[in-house]
């Protein structure tokens, strides 16, 4: 998984695997630079060249709610409470956890929960019933997707990057 370099391959698959009447329009490098640089960050690739030439989310895609969202935006069911997403933060995991069976008292684990849903990442949509899809963009898993819900957090298959899980969900679609 190369998150520098966009694979030419990975991009044809990725316009067909998202419909142009459903895409949204996409930002243009000078909002995508914009962007990393109020953040601090560099988007990994496929998905910084997606959303500027391709498309900036879209209403059918790997997230079963809402589709792929665009790159500014969390899910409608996010909440307003709670911590700040912290993108330029270091993603704080490497294995998956479940913090439901996390034997220590919730006060103690409360904050490394909202470093796994605020830190290191951006939100690129939900399946529901609190489970948010996330891209790491800082840390040693960047350029993985992961599963972060309301009883823990794991990453998407062995080794995938976004270009993988786009061809998972279209596979299956």
């Amino acid at each position: 998984m190369d998150t520098e370099r966009a694979d030419p391959s990975d991009l044809d698959a990725l316009r067909v695997a998202f419909p142009p009447e459903l895409r949204r329009p996409p930002l243009g490098w000078d909002a995508v630079h914009d962007f990393e640089r109020e953040q601090g960050i560099v988007l990994p690739e496929p998905y910084r060249t997606l959303v500027a030439e391709i498309c900036d989310g879209s209403g059918e895609g790997p997230a079963d709610v809402d589709g792929l969202i665009p790159l500014k935006s969390l899910p409608a069911d996010w909440g307003s409470g709670g911590a700040q997403r912290a993108p330029a933060k270091a993603f704080p995991l490497t294995e998956a956890w479940v913090w439901e069976d996390d034997p220590r008292p919730y006060e103690e684990i409360e904050p490394l929960i909202d470093e796994v849903s605020n830190d290191g990442s951006i939100v690129l949509g939900t399946d529901g019933c609190g489970l948010y899809w996330h891209l790491v963009v800082t840390g040693a898993q960047r350029g993985r997707i992961w599963a972060v819900s309301d009883v823990g957090a794991a990453p998407f298959g062995k080794e995938p990057g976004f270009a993988e899980w786009v061809a998972h969900w279209a596979e299956s679609f």
